[in-house]
C-alpha cells in the first residue's frame, strides 16, 4: 500500500510541475504575442528611442530583482569567468538586434512580417542544431526545412519583397537561443538578462544622444503622464516574459515548448492582418500557407517523436 501512495504522490507532483511549466511558458508567449499592441501605444516614440529605454529600464528592473532575490552571489560567480562573460556579451548583441528589428517592423506597419520570422524560428533552431551542434535530425524535420525554404523563395519572387525583417528576427533569436543552450545552467535567467542589458548600455546611451539631436528629440515626458508611464514600463515588459520563459523551460520538455511557441506568431499575424489591416495580397498568402504547411509537418514530427519516447520509457510489466 505505501508504494502505491508514493507513486500516486510522485505522479501528482509531476503533473503539477508540468501544469506550472505550461502556464509559465504559455504566459511568456502570450505576452510576446501582444507586445506589438503595447509598442504601438508608445507612438510617437520611434523604434530607436524605444529600444534604448528598453535596454536601460530592463537593466534597472533586473538590478531590483537581483536585490530582492539576493542573486548577487550568482552574478558574482559569472563575472569571475571571462568565458561566460563573453557569451553574455554576444547574447546581448543578438538580443539587441532582435529587439531593434522587431521595433522597426512593428512601428513601420510590418507586424505580419515579424510574425513570419517567429513562425520560421523553430525550423531555424533545428538548422543551427545540425550545422553548429552537429545534431542529427529526422526526415520529417528535413521536409519541414525544405518547405519553409520554398515559402521564403515564393515570398521573394512573387510578392516581390525580400523579407529582411522576418529573416533577421529568426536568425538573431535562433543564434541567441543557441548561445543560451551553450551557456546552460551556468547563467540563471535574471543574471543573464542583467549582464546582457549591461553590455548594451553604451549603445542605448548613444542612441538617446542621437535621438535627442533630431528635430523631434526625446519623447520621454513630453507627451503626457500616461505616455511616460507606458514608456517607463518597457523594462518590465521586456524582462517578465523572458523570466516566465526560463521558468517554463525548467519544468517541461522542449517538445511541449516547441508547440506552445507558435502562440506568439499566430497572435502577431492576427494583430497585423485582421486588427491593423496590413496588406495581404494573394502572393503573400501563398507564402504564409506554405510556411504553415512546414509548421504542420514540424509539429507532426514532434508529436510522433514524443509518442515514441513515451513508449520506450514505459517500464516492462513483470
Amino acid at each position: 500500500m505505501p508504494p502505491t501512495n508514493t507513486a500516486t504522490t510522485n505522479t501528482a507532483a509531476a503533473r503539477a510541475t508540468q501544469t506550472a511549466g505550461v502556464a509559465y511558458a504559455g504566459g511568456a508567449y502570450l505576452l510576446w504575442g501582444v507586445l506589438p499592441l503595447y509598442f504601438l501605444l508608445l507612438v510617437p516614440t520611434g523604434p530607436w528611442e524605444v529600444v534604448a529605454w528598453r535596454v536601460l529600464l530592463s537593466f534597472v528592473f533586473c538590478i531590483l530583482l537581483l536585490t530582492v532575490t539576493r542573486g548577487w552571489k550568482a552574478i558574482g560567480a559569472i563575472i569571475r569567468q571571462p568565458r561566460l562573460l563573453g557569451w553574455t556579451a554576444l547574447a546581448g548583441v543578438l538580443i539587441y538586434v532582435n529587439w531593434q528589428v522587431f521595433l522597426i517592423g512593428t512601428l513601420s506597419g510590418n507586424i505580419v512580417e515579424t510574425s513570419l520570422g517567429y513562425f520560421i524560428n523553430p525550423i531555424t533552431t533545428v538548422l543551427l542544431g545540425v550545422f553548429v551542434l552537429k545534431e542529427s535530425i529526422r526526415r520529417l524535420q528535413w521536409a519541414a526545412i525544405g518547405i519553409a525554404a520554398v515559402a521564403v523563395i515564393v515570398i521573394v519572387l512573387f510578392y516581390g519583397e525580400f523579407p529582411w525583417i522576418a529573416l533577421s528576427l529568426t536568425a538573431s533569436f535562433g543564434v541567441y537561443g543557441l548561445i543560451k543552450k551553450k551557456i546552460g545552467p551556468a547563467v540563471d535567467a535574471i543574471s543573464g538578462l542583467t549582464l546582457e542589458s549591461f553590455w548594451l548600455i553604451p549603445i542605448a546611451v548613444v542612441q538617446l544622444i542621437l535621438v535627442a539631436a533630431t528635430p523631434d528629440g526625446i519623447t520621454m515626458g513630453s507627451h503626457g503622464v500616461w505616455h511616460a508611464v507606458l514608456l517607463a514600463f518597457a523594462g518590465v515588459a521586456t524582462a517578465v516574459p523572458l523570466l516566465l520563459f526560463a521558468a517554463g523551460t525548467r519544468r517541461i520538455n522542449l517538445t511541449v515548448i516547441g508547440m506552445i511557441q507558435f502562440i506568439t506568431p499566430v497572435m502577431q499575424f492576427i494583430i497585423g492582418a485582421a486588427v491593423l489591416g496590413e496588406p495581404m495580397p494573394l502572393e503573400r498568402w501563398l507564402g504564409f500557407v506554405i510556411v504553415w504547411i512546414a509548421i504542420a509537418v514540424f509539429i507532426i514530427d514532434l508529436l510522433l517523436a514524443a509518442r515514441r519516447g513515451r513508449r520506450s520509457a514505459q517500464p516492462e510489466l513483470a
